[in-house]
């Protein structure tokens, strides 16, 4: 069960919206799932992706922002409790099949952090997940859940390190989110679906590049397609 997105504003509750769909969009126009008539909230404002048992919501670069408990996102796991603010407006997500809010998802086994090497240049380096929640900042809330039997059929991938001290390294994509990037510079999360694997930016001014032209949105990946993030190059390969 996805749970539901309760919203209100003020203390007044204006709708209780059950999350059964793949993808929810919330925004002031009437063509959304869930509509604010803001003019403050933009047209198409923020979305809530579930996906494997997992439920992720999504700023879509609006001009006034989305919080979760008070704090600005880009992209965010939801848990059970957390208070979404679409300007003056909140919505409440409720699933008691979710982790509470503040609590940390179950971990991905290991994550790819770019830093700066003995040399000064970047390099690519494994690390596990309690050690990438320190070092990760704000991408600690892409950790995720193990894959669902959904994923079954779904082929394995890796992606190959092409550059750097660690160039032919590879990293297995088990996980249902796997995090990747430097932290406050630039970060991106590969999303592991049923029906592939896509590249999302999370944070950093600007977005990974994939085969040289820049990400929007997210991207789903082909075998051997070439990701650039934070001057490190990687390729995407199926197994």
């Amino acid at each position: 069960m996805a749970g539901k997105l309760i919203l209100m504003f003020h203390d007044q509750v204006l709708g209780e919206f059950p999350v059964e769909k793949e993808r929810m969009s919330i925004g002031r126009k009437a063509t959304n799932d869930i509509q604010i008539d803001n003019l403050a909230v933009s047209g198409e404002h923020c979305r809530v992706t579930t996906s494997m048992g997992q439920t992720v919501l999504e700023d879509l670069g609006s001009t006034n922002g989305t919080l979760v408990n008070g704090q600005r996102i880009t992209r965010h796991v939801l848990r059970n409790g957390d208070l979404i603010e679409v300007v003056k407006h909140r919505l409440k997500y409720v699933n008691d099949a979710a982790p509470a809010a503040g609590e940390p998802a179950e971990e991905f086994e290991k994550t790819m952090v770019f830093r700066p090497g003995a040399m000064g240049n970047m390099e690519a380096v494994e690390m596990s997940a309690a050690q990438a929640a320190r070092e990760m900042g704000v991408a600690k809330e892409a950790m995720a859940a193990r894959p669902s039997a959904e994923s079954a059929t779904l082929p394995k991938a890796a992606l190959r390190i092409l550059n750097g001290p660690n160039a032919g390294r590879e990293l297995e994509l088990t996980k249902v989110v796997t995090s990747l990037g430097k932290p406050g510079v630039q970060v991106a999360t590969i999303n592991k679906r049923a029906d592939g694997y896509f590249l999302a930016h999370v944070e950093g001014k600007s977005p990974p590049t994939v085969n040289g032209t820049a990400v929007s949105g997210e991207q789903k990946l082909k075998d051997h397609d070439v990701i650039v993030l934070s001057g490190i190059q990687v390729e995407f390969l199926y197994r």
